[in-house]
């Protein structure tokens, strides 16, 4: 029980953010926009960092001085994954009139919300990777670290849901729709977690590349599309201070729970 309320906590982030559409009537601020999306970099960065990228070595520490291959390998892998699917998988970024990916004739909104899908499913990754590591009874994770890592993700995901449930209401889209449609785009995550652990018993010998391949993609997310995001329009520092509370809450989760 404790597994599926924590691969269920990020999804409930995107849901509870997508609900904003049902209380904000226009747009969210640009300002605000921009300290969102630099607060969801930070977390994603510290996530990487302390319940992905460490783990992995300390699970390889066995290796040596070669205890970094794993991570490394890992992370470029993830690195590659995302930019694989960035170039197949058509999605439209928000304020952005050409989309990318395959060409389609897909509906705008069906492309926003896939954007946003593609973006979730490293984070689906790490909790799904990490709950299966917790599961298989490595020492270095802990169920509470887990659970970090969870809360931790579905902080990041309530501006998400939010950024694209609002939009699309400007779309055209009823509130209910451009609700479901925010919502929807964070089902990637448990789906993903819950494969993830179901194969457990399979991954175990792997699991040190597969934590660092999730903070991979997480990164490339930051570093694509969030970061330059959060810089768009007029020079503002907001975006640097939201990286800053991000990253500093995810460690003190990560720390404090783990």
């Amino acid at each position: 029980m404790g597994t599926l309320l924590g691969i269920l906590i990020p999804f409930a982030g995107t849901a509870a953010g997508a609900g904003c559409v049902f209380f904000i009537r226009n747009q969210i601020n640009p300002l605000v926009q921009k300290l969102l999306l630099g607060f969801a970099s930070g977390v994603m960065v510290a996530a990487s960092v302390w319940s992905l990228l460490i783990p992995a070595m300390d699970m390889s520490a066995h290796m040596g001085k070669l205890a970094f291959i794993p991570a490394a390998a890992g992370l470029l892998l993830g690195i590659l994954f995302l930019l694989l699917m960035d170039r197949l998988i058509p999605h439209l970024h928000m304020n952005c009139e050409e989309p990318e990916g395959v060409r389609c004739s897909l509906k705008k909104s069906t492309m926003l919300v896939l954007a946003v899908t593609l973006h979730n499913i490293p984070e689906g990754m790490a909790v799904g990777v990490v709950f299966a590591g917790m599961l298989q009874g490595q020492e270095m994770i802990t169920l509470t670290a887990a659970f970090a890592l969870s809360i931790g993700i579905a902080v990041q995901n309530f501006p998400e849901g939010a950024i694209i449930s609002l939009p699309l209401k400007g779309e055209g889209l009823s509130k209910k729709r451009a609700f479901l449609y925010g919502a929807a785009s964070g089902i990637v995550e448990p789906v993903g977690a819950g494969i993830t652990i179901l194969l457990a018993s399979y991954i175990t010998p792997a699991l040190p590349y597969l934590l660092a391949f999730a903070a991979g993609a997480m990164l490339y997310v930051v570093v694509e599309e969030l970061i330059p995001e959060s810089a768009e329009g007029e020079h503002s520092n907001i975006g640097t201070i939201g990286f800053a509370a991000g990253f500093v809450i995810m460690m003190i989760l990560d720390v404090a729970l783990g």
